[in-house]
């Protein structure tokens, strides 16, 4: 089995996260699945709508390039999921979303989950995920910490500064969980992988989830499924699939100034 790992960083800006995240995949596949991790430049460095949606075209396109280079499944290793629907809509081979699966696996561990990410600036595009995956009675919550992308990345390798991005973290969580959250899941790959490192990690008592290992046993999960039923997306609705003109026009043409 092969994946394609869709990072919205590139290895030039995050070569210590890149490097961490390459372990935690090595240790979390199943035998025989390849995942490789692909990045995009510019990356995403500044928490914004605009900046998502342009990493987003770039997400579609490598969608469709994995399909053709033979990947069995793409994953988007970005919590906000930019593309993901799109991208469903234009390949055949399972495309999985690190903040659905997240959300989606919060459920089976307790009835009402909370996010807290790591700029206010995303909290509006958390609201907007938490509506389109039919989730506002189970994600109940969103806090947010104070940082960047690129100041998230620096706490990789520097157990001071992991030891200062859980205490915020924990600070936006604990009003979280006595609202009446049971689960919290960290609104981002990095800070994701970032405490990876804490076993066990719990916020009175509510386990911090790890999407990284969920979004990837989804997606092994998804291509052996579709091996063994042929099963996949409905092309009834959101992922209709146009016509191959179309989707030919959308990887040659993008619009100049």
């Amino acid at each position: 089995m092969k994946i394609w790992y869709q990072s919205y960083v590139d290895y030039e800006n995050g070569a210590g996260y890149w490097d961490e995240l390459r372990k935690h995949l090595d240790a979390i596949v199943d035998p025989g699945t390849e995942i490789d991790i692909k990045g995009i430049t510019p990356h995403d460095s500044y928490a914004h709508a605009i900046v998502e949606f342009r990493c987003a075209r770039e997400v579609i396109c490598n969608a469709v390039r994995a399909e053709r280079e033979g990947y069995d499944a793409f994953i988007i290793g970005h919590f906000q999921d930019a593309g993901l629907y799109e991208a469903r809509s234009v390949v055949d081979i399972p495309v999985l979303g690190m903040g659905e699966a997240s959300m989606l696996h919060a459920c089976q561990l307790g009835q009402r989950s909370g996010i807290v990410t790591i700029n206010r600036r995303y909290i509006p595009w958390f609201h907007h995920q938490i509506g389109k995956y039919g989730l506002r009675e189970r994600v109940t919550g969103v806090h947010a910490m104070d940082f960047e992308p690129g100041q998230i990345l620096a706490a990789f390798g520097s157990d001071e500064r992991l030891e200062t991005v859980r205490a915020l973290f924990e600070e936006q969580a604990r009003p979280l969980v006595r609202d009446g959250v049971d689960v919290l899941i960290p609104g981002g790959g990095i800070p994701m992988l970032l405490f990876s490192q804490l076993q066990a990690h719990r916020v009175d008592g509510a386990p911090v989830i790890n999407g990284i290992p969920i979004v990837v046993k989804l997606a092994e999960m998804a291509v052996k499924l579709k091996a063994l039923t042929g099963l996949g997306v409905s092309r009834t609705s959101d992922f209709v699939k146009p016509p191959q003109e179309i989707i030919e026009e959308f990887m040659t043409h993008p619009k100049g100034l």
